[in-house]
C-alpha cells in the first residue's frame, strides 16, 4: 500500500509545505488537498507542486458543483504540468448543505452529473473537439444562448491525457458509478470488516461494466494513526476522534438527508445512527459522541498498540485498499508515518 496523508484546509497553507516535504521525505506518496467552503484547494496544489519533488498531489475533493466541467479538465490539466505528472484529479459531489448554503447552486442529480464530468475532463485531456450533450452540461450550449458556441479543444498540450479521477462515494449507485469509470475510489469511515456489507454489491456491479483499459481500480482510505503503549491509552485517544465522527454522522447533513448517517446504518448501526443524530441535532453533541460504539472507531481508524495497527494494516489491505490515507496525531507525526512505512513494507 501507497500512503496518504490529508492537508488540514483550515490552517494557513503557507504553513503546510515544511509538514508536506517532511512528510514526502519519510516516504508519504500522496498528499491530498481538500476544499470545502474554506481556502480553496487549487490554490495550495500549485503551491505545493513547486515545493515538492515526488509525491502525488490530490485534490480531495473538489465539489462537482462549484466548477464547470471544462475548468475542472482546464485546472487539471495545469496542476498536472505544473507538478510534472504528479497530480490527480479528486472529484465529490459534496452535500446540499455546502453546495446551496455556500455557492447557491442547486443540488440535483449528483451521480448523472459526475459521470459526466469525467466524461468532459478526458475529451479535453485528449484535446478533442468538445461535443458533450447530456442531461446536465451542453457544449456547446444548444439552447438559452446566443447560438454562437462552437466546438473548441484546449489551446494547451496536456503532459498526460489520463490524467487519474478519483471519486469520493459512499452512496451504493454513486459507489457503482465510481468503480465504472473512475480510476480511484475514495470512501470515508472505511470498515474493512464491513465494506463487502456495505458496498459489495455495488462494487462488483460497476466493475462488471469497467473498461479493462482503466486498469484495477485503486482504493484509498484510512484513518488516525497513533502508536499506543496499551489498550488503555488506545481507548482514550480514540475519544478524542468522537467529537469527529459524531459531526459527521449527526450534524453533517439534515435530518432527511446524511449521507454519512445512512452508511452508518448500512454498517449494521441503525438505532445508533437514529440517536445519534437525535441528540446532535438538538445540540447535545456530547451525548451523541459518547454513543458512537468504540468498534467502530477502533475499525475504521489505526489507534492501537504495535500489534492492533500491524492487523487494522493487513485488514486495510485484504480489503483492496491500494492507498492507506494516515492522519498521524501526536507528538511526533513524522515518526508515526516512518514507523508506519516500515511495517507496511
Amino acid at each position: 500500500m501507497k500512503i496518504a496523508m490529508t492537508i488540514d484546509y483550515s490552517d494557513d497553507p503557507t504553513k503546510a509545505v515544511a509538514n508536506v516535504q517532511a512528510m514526502e521525505k519519510a516516504g508519504v506518496d500522496m498528499a491530498w488537498v481538500a476544499e470545502a467552503y474554506s481556502f480553496d484547494a487549487v490554490s495550495t496544489l500549485g503551491f505545493l507542486a513547486a515545493h515538492t519533488e515526488n509525491m502525488e498531489l490530490v485534490s480531495g475533493i473538489l465539489p462537482i458543483y462549484t466548477r464547470t466541467p471544462t475548468l475542472i479538465a482546464m485546472t487539471a490539466a495545469t496542476l498536472d504540468s505544473l507538478s510534472g505528472g504528479r497530480f490527480a484529479l479528486g472529484l465529490g459531489a459534496s452535500g446540499p448543505q455546502v453546495i446551496e448554503g455556500w455557492h447557491g447552486v442547486p443540488y440535483n442529480r449528483p451521480i448523472g452529473r459526475t459521470r459526466e464530468v469525467i466524461e468532459v475532463c478526458r475529451k479535453v485531456w485528449k484535446r478533442e473537439r468538445l461535443e458533450h450533450h447530456g442531461r446536465n452540461y451542453d457544449m456547446p450550449l444548444t439552447e438559452g444562448g446566443t447560438g454562437l458556441g462552437k466546438p473548441l479543444k484546449l489551446i494547451n498540450t496536456p503532459l498526460r491525457e489520463d490524467i487519474p479521477i478519483y471519486v469520493a462515494s459512499i452512496g451504493e449507485k454513486n459507489v457503482e458509478m465510481t468503480a465504472e469509470v473512475a480510476n480511484g475510489w475514495m470512501p470515508i469511515f472505511y470498515h474493512p470488516d464491513k465494506v463487502q456489507a456495505a458496498w459489495g454489491t455495488a462494487l462488483d456491479a460497476g466493475k462488471a461494466k469497467r473498461d479493462p483499459s482503466l486498469g484495477e481500480l485503486e482504493t484509498l482510505a484510512g484513518g488516525v494513526v497513533v502508536i499506543c503503549k496499551s489498550d488503555e491509552e488506545a481507548a482514550g485517544v480514540r475519544d478524542f476522534v468522537r467529537p469527529h465522527t459524531a459531526l459527521y454522522i449527526g450534524g453533517m447533513g439534515a435530518k432527511s438527508k446524511n449521507f454519512y448517517n445512512t452508511l452508518f446504518s448500512r454498517y449494521g448501526y441503525e438505532a445508533e445512527a437514529e440517536q445519534i443524530q437525535d441528540l446532535y441535532l438538538d445540540g447535545k453533541k456530547d451525548e451523541a459522541a459518547a454513543l458512537i460504539p468504540d468498534e467502530f472507531l477502533a475499525a475504521t481508524n489505526l489507534i492501537g498498540t504495535e500489534g492492533f495497527i500491524k492487523d487494522q494494516l493487513v485488514k486495510f489491505r485484504e480489503s483492496g485498499v491500494t492507498a492507506l490515507t494516515a492522519r498521524p496525531m501526536g507528538d511526533d507525526p513524522l515518526g508515526t508515518i516512518t514507523q508506519l512505512k516500515e511495517w507496511i513494507g
